[in-house]
């Protein structure tokens, strides 16, 4: 159940951010803040907007890892909170799919590193490992999103020419 509804959830969110209004405002508030309110979108409720939508899925992930591990820890959230990070970096600050994808790379990290290493303390060292070498050589992330704004200068530039 835990794996049907979280499946369930991203593919919300997803289709929530790319498809609807909603989505749109939020994805050109994040790119051009300033220009938007022109185009006569309600920024502040967009942004109210946007964080009840995380806090909501913050609070069913909470409740969802709360099903899987009912252990009652003030600290709980601690280890999750870090691991969420991780895999945003990893898929890219911002790209909904890549944190999906850094999730389950983070999963199998998580599955695989007792199996070779022969001890389930190193899960959390060979993770920030990944996240090192990964800022070290990749500082935007594994799966950036395009940046728009070279490609219109670089349209800019073509047509001065």
């Amino acid at each position: 159940m835990i794996i049907i509804v979280s499946i369930m959830l991203m593919v919300l969110l997803d289709w929530l951010v790319r498809h609807t209004l909603t989505g749109m405002a939020m994805r050109a508030i994040s790119y051009n803040r300033p220009i938007v309110p022109l185009m006569g979108v309600p920024v502040n409720r967009i942004i109210s907007m946007t964080f009840a939508i995380g806090s909501a899925i913050a609070g069913a992930g909470g409740l969802l890892y709360g099903l899987a591990y009912p252990v009652l820890d003030p600290y709980m959230g601690i280890r999750i909170g870090w691991w969420a990070f991780i895999a945003a970096v990893l898929g890219g600050i911002g790209n909904i799919r890549g944190a999906v994808l850094g999730g389950y790379l983070l999963g199998a990290v998580e599955i695989f590193t007792p199996v070779f290493l022969a001890s389930s303390t190193y899960r959390d060292s060979v993770a920030f490992s990944m996240l090192l070498i990964l800022l070290i050589f990749q500082a935007d992330g594994d799966l950036r999103t395009a940046d728009f704004e070279k490609v219109s200068e670089l349209s800019s530039l073509r047509e001065k020419k």
